[in-house]
């Protein structure tokens, strides 16, 4: 095949030589074995040229401007720039699991392969065949990692589901919110992205434990339970407390109990949806704002003259604070406020964190990488550093079908005869 720059080579990293066959889908999926990918894996990403990858067919295309979840009527699948987000690092082959010849194809990969992900509706690859029984039959160490909203075990296993769904199921959204309002829901597919880091996580666990006892793992995430995870605080206070989520006063939303503190909360700043979140913890805290502010004749308010009535006037505080705000720029204020020590953060946009942020500038955490249809791109990298190990950006994301040849011939050991035959076939 020819080098035009994107042909495999050699991976680098401490996971160099680890083959994934990876039949993963959307964001929970791909961002998993993105990780693997980052850090020297061979992640195979199977796909279906009759059924585009999600991520293949949404905005956001570079240098266009859509609706969030407008799908495009004819879409370039090598476009997307969720998609070439999600799967840089990867190799990419197209499969057809409809058929026998495809799914001989896949089994002598994975047969090649220690890691096996999927994060299909319940059932798919059992009706390709592809039990974990299977699995272990082409290859006994196998580590077959299964996301699913809510596990393969249990009345709801058939359930399908999206990051919104599992949001509310597991009591995330029912937390979130104003007080006296309904829930407001922690975005769009919050916890996508949750359960994807827990599968990273459960991979590594199965490859030490494969290392120390040469056994493979069935690992089955589900969202649902990730979701509980992070509900720590409010359980407690349920369970010990005897508290109920939805009461006077609770959500709290920007408010903040413990400890007391106000003003604490996010107040608009000049310009369209520009914000600023201020946090005073105390008198220290409120003589810094004060002073900060030019001292303005309402700060002498008895209201707000201790901690205590400032919490019990948060009304109040927060109208004349956010008239000072408004008047400001997001990132003037914080750091006016910051230098007169009181905490502040001007609530960032992404393309904050793209062009302006210092930390992130600093620490490399958006890079670029040369793609053939959409050129030069800026994606997000890793947000762990280490001593000695160094991500290993090799490539961005795979074209559809782009590695069919190289992982049939190189890997499989197919001719090239034979994989013209699956691409005449439609097989590939």
């Amino acid at each position: 095949m020819p080098d035009n720059g994107r042909a495999p080579r050699r991976r680098r990293g401490p996971l160099a030589g680890l083959l994934v066959a990876d039949f993963c889908w959307m964001g929970v999926g791909a961002v998993a074995t993105r990780m693997l990918a980052d850090f020297g894996a061979d992640v195979v990403k199977i796909e279906d040229r009759t059924r585009l990858d999600m991520p293949r067919r949404l905005p956001f295309y570079k240098g266009e401007v859509r609706t969030y979840g407008e799908e495009d009527p004819n879409p370039d699948p090598d476009k997307g720039g969720l998609f070439n987000n999600y799967n840089r690092n990867k190799l990419g082959v197209t499969i057809d699991m409809r058929t026998p010849r495809g799914r001989e194809i896949a089994e002598r990969l994975i047969a090649k392969s220690s890691v096996v992900t999927e994060n299909f509706a319940p059932g798919v690859m059992e009706r390709w065949g592809l039990t974990y029984e299977h699995l272990r039959e082409l290859c006994p160490e196998v580590i077959f990692a299964r996301m699913s909203g809510y596990g393969h075990r249990g009345p709801h296993t058939e359930y399908r589901s999206y990051g919104p769904v599992i949001q509310a199921v597991s009591g995330l959204t029912h937390i979130s919110g104003l007080p006296g309002r309904e829930p407001s829901g922690w975005g769009f597919s919050y916890m996508d992205n949750q359960a994807a880091y827990y599968n990273s996580a459960a991979i590594l666990m199965a490859l030490l434990h494969r290392e120390m006892t040469g056994e493979g793992t069935l690992i089955d995430v589900s969202a649902l339970e990730v979701g509980i995870n992070l509900l720590g605080p409010d359980l407690l206070d349920v369970g010990v407390n005897g508290a109920v989520t939805r009461r006077p006063g609770f959500p709290s939303g920007n408010r903040l109990e413990h400890p007391r503190a106000a003003p604490h909360g996010v107040y608009p700043a000049a310009g369209d949806d520009r914000w600023i979140a201020i946090a005073v913890f105390g008198d220290a805290d409120w003589a810094a704002l004060v002073t900060a502010l030019g001292r303005p004749a309402w700060t002498d308010d008895s209201r707000f003259a201790t901690q205590e009535s400032r919490c019990a006037n948060q009304d109040a505080l927060d109208e004349h604070l956010a008239t000072w705000t408004r008047e400001r720029e997001a990132h003037e204020a914080m750091h006016l406020l910051q230098a007169a020590g009181v905490a502040a953060g001007a609530v960032q946009n992404s393309q904050d964190l793209d062009e302006r942020d210092p930390q992130l500038a600093h620490r490399g955490t958006f890079f670029e990488l040369g793609h053939p249809v959409i050129g030069e791109a800026r994606f997000e990298g890793s947000p762990v550093l280490f001593s000695r190990t160094e991500q290993d950006n090799w490539r961005s994301a795979p074209l559809l079908g782009e590695d069919n040849e190289y992982v049939c011939t190189q890997l499989l050991g197919m001719s090239a005869g034979e994989v013209s035959e699956l691409v005449a076939e439609g097989v590939l």
